[in-house]
This record gives C-alpha cells, structure tokens and sequence, in this order.
C-alpha cells in the first residue's frame, strides 16, 4: 500500500466527498500552530444528499453502525482537506470522540462494547488512511440521546 495517507485513498479507491455545510456560527476545522481541531460531523451519504438516519440497535444494525461512522470519517478528512490542503500534512490523529446515537437496552455490557464497536468503524477507516503509527488515535464513545458527532483534533507535520 502506497505511503502516504493520499496515496492509500487513491489505492482504497476513495474519493473524499465535498465537505458538508456549516449549518451554525462555528468551523468545520480549526488550525492552532501544528493542532488542527475538527467540529463534529454528522453521518451523512457521501453525495451529501441526506443524513444517515436510525439509532444504533434500533433502526441501524451494528455493521450499518459501523458503515456510518466511517462515512462520517471521510466527511471529516474532508473538511481537514480543506483546512490543510492535503491529508499527507498530518502526522498522527490524535483522538476521535464518538456520540454514538444508540437505542435504549442496545449497549451489550457495562463497557459499553456496542458504542465502541460502532465508533471501532471511524477509527478503522482513519487506520487504513494514515496507517497503524498515525491512523490509531485515543478515543472515548458516549451514548448520545439523539446526535451522532465526532470531535478531531489532528497534528501537524
């Protein structure tokens, strides 16, 4: 697989999808010195045509979870896109915090596994993009009553 995270969308066959409107007072991406911090992002079909819409267990079945976070990913490397020029820029993906919209009674334990199976699609795809040293970031998955977000911060080479 080619080096660079460009090079890895290319050879995935992705194509970052155009970066979805700002829909409030605040950025999709902020640049502070060498941190790039993401607002949330929503899951939304990659022609940007509709919200991925269901909960987690119930409406959406996990692996569909899952699909939805990674798409939700794409829209964030999007908007990095923008802000940076090019994904090749980053250095290590820091954190992803997932709000996980999950059913009542779906979450299959006290460790919540459900949600970070489902949040496991985001950083699955963000692996496969920047490679196992930059693409793992650290992470935490709270239930969330109605929204799916993610939150990125991201630094700079």
């Amino acid at each position: 697989m080619p080096g660079t995270p460009e090079g890895r969308l290319r050879q995935l066959g992705i194509v970052l999808p155009q970066q979805l409107p700002v829909l409030a007072a605040y950025r999709l991406a902020r640049r502070h010195r060498d941190i790039v911090y993401l607002a949330g992002h929503v899951s939304a079909a990659l022609d940007g045509s509709d919200l991925i819409r269901g909960r987690a267990g119930a409406g959406l079945t996990p692996g569909q979870a899952r699909e939805a976070a990674r798409t939700c990913a794409l829209h964030m490397l999007s908007a990095l896109r923008a802000e940076i020029g090019s994904p090749d820029q980053v250095a290590q993906v820091l954190t992803v915090s997932g709000m996980v919209s999950v059913a009542p009674g779906s979450a299959d334990g006290a460790a919540g596994v459900y949600l970070a199976s489902v949040l496991d699609g985001c950083a699955s795809q963000l692996t496969e993009i920047f490679g196992n040293d930059a693409g793992i970031p650290a992470r935490a998955s709270p239930p969330a009553s109605r929204n799916c977000r993610s939150a990125q911060p991201w630094r700079r080479r």
